[in-house]
């Protein structure tokens, strides 16, 4: 496009503001890792302020160790950005129930968890191992923290229903879980980590704090001992940090958890349309991965309070069979994994599904067709039915899923909009004036901000927008 018609269309774009057709406070969908629109100042500079904290470097004198899987937060929730998900694995082990024994997770050797990392030189002083106990070993990925004050916000009465009245085939359980900050209070739904074991996002950061990075906190001070029950390392093994080490409020899971809760959730263009969630519905993948919205309750921080959010998950454990990942937590057993939210999945699928990462090392669509087929248990009449469909339906199911976690105008989908998504933007079978062209299912839909069938010099003034970050 040549300047001259740049020119001639900030000139009439300019007049399209000036005559009030282009809404110059439309909201554009934040980018994955930006915070929540709406916040006040003062949450603003807390979300500020805990990002920092996020991604702090965590020390020994600060109480990084004894034994840990990581530094910081962010060096496992990194993708696309701080935040979000990550191809990092974690492992668990146990022994498995026999003999009318349940599972065994050898809290006394150390687990379920392992913290593969030491902070003694050397290292191998206080490095942790697999015992030979175990006969259960499994490696688990990093989940997203997109969105999360958003699902924390969602009611419980929201997420029992869909276990009080499943839909047919189905018959997910709530994991109802004591709040680390509420130890004498109501049990609530969990709804974060693979086996929905924390209920609130305070509770997930004192929980990786300690587990992830060793360090002890209001909620939790006993310090993990390497292959021993808790609270027993030896001298050798010193952090140099009295417990519990995280200071007064706020302390550092305070701050990580203004981060976290104010974390925007993942965008999805087109919003709606696509013909691909009609499929996705028909096949039942809704069952789980529910797609009718959630409205969250009214919480402290009116930015996410009343709002209307897709998840697309039930937040219940299922039955998954083969799927299944042998351990057992809380009431999660060895079968029985949260349905995960399908949000953001655009990103994640470029790296790796599932909990343990098993779909992975093809092109995005590639790993979705992997992990729909791993899908077993509860689900396996959903992964039944999408290999049942014709090609073209399935790949408009996964056109769908690519929409989940794509920014307005990020032709490239790198969770950006850029100069090079306007060189994509300006061909003429995009830019076609205000005439409907296309529907939600056209390449171009990720241009049409107002979803009417065009991209015109309304959507082209969101673009600038987009792009400026005005």
């Amino acid at each position: 496009m040549s300047a001259r018609t740049v020119v001639a269309l900030g000139l009439a774009l300019a007049c399209l503001l000036s005559a009030g057709l282009v809404d110059a406070q439309q909201p554009i969908q934040p980018r994955m890792g930006d915070p929540i629109l709406g916040l006040t100042p003062a949450e603003r500079a807390r979300f500020d302020t805990g990002k920092v904290e996020f991604n702090h470097t965590l020390t020994p004198a600060e109480g990084l160790g004894p034994i840990m899987n990581d530094t910081s937060c962010a060096h496992c929730h990194a993708q696309p950005q701080a935040g979000g998900s990550g191809a990092l694995k974690v492992t668990r082990f146990g022994k498995a129930a026999v003999g009318g024994n349940p599972f065994d997770p050898l809290a006394n050797l150390g687990g379920s968890l392992l913290q593969f990392q030491s902070t003694t030189v050397p290292p191998d002083v206080c490095q942790e191992v697999v015992p030979p106990e175990a006969d259960v070993v499994i490696h688990r990925i990093t989940t997203s923290t997109l969105g999360i004050g958003l699902i924390e916000a969602i009611a419980d009465a929201d997420i029992l229903a869909y276990q009080n009245d499943p839909p047919p085939g189905v018959s997910g359980i709530a994991q109802m879980v004591q709040p680390l900050e509420d130890p004498l209070g109501p049990l609530r739904v969990g709804r974060f980590g693979w086996k929905a074991q924390q209920a609130t996002v305070l509770s997930f950061s004192a929980d990786a704090s300690l587990n992830e990075m060793g360090l002890t906190n209001r909620f939790l001070g006993t310090e993990n001992t390497p292959n021993g029950p808790p609270g027993t390392p030896p001298p050798a093994c010193d952090d140099q940090a009295s417990d519990p080490e995280d200071g007064p409020f706020p302390s550092r899971i305070d701050r990580q958890t203004d981060f976290e809760r104010f974390l925007s959730q993942p965008p999805q263009t087109p919003r709606s349309g696509m013909s691909g969630a009609a499929v996705f519905d028909a096949v039942g993948c809704a069952a789980c991965h529910v797609s009718t919205p959630y409205v969250t309750q009214t919480v402290a921080e009116a930015a996410l309070s009343n709002k209307t959010i897709y998840p697309f998950s039930d937040f219940l454990l299922h039955d998954m069979g083969s799927l299944g990942d042998g351990i057992v937590q809380g009431a999660g057993t060895e079968l029985e994994m949260k349905t995960s939210p399908l949000w953001g999945l655009r990103t994640r699928a470029a790296i790796g599904l599932l909990h343990d990462g098993r779909a992975t090392g093809g092109t995005p669509d590639d790993n979705v067709r992997a992990a729909i087929a791993a899908h077993d248990g509860e689900a396996a009449a959903s992964r039944d039915a999408f290999a049942a469909l014709s090609t073209a339906d399935q790949e408009r199911l996964l056109a769908f899923t690519d929409s989940l976690g794509r920014l307005e105008f990020d032709f490239e989908g790198n969770n950006n909009v850029d100069a090079t998504d306007w060189f994509f933007l300006e061909d003429a079978r995009y830019f076609t004036g205000p005439v409907p062209s296309f529907n939600p299912d056209s390449p171009a839909a990720v241009a049409d901000f107002d979803q009417d069938g065009d991209f015109d010099l309304k959507d082209f003034g969101i673009l600038q927008r987009a792009m400026t970050g005005s």
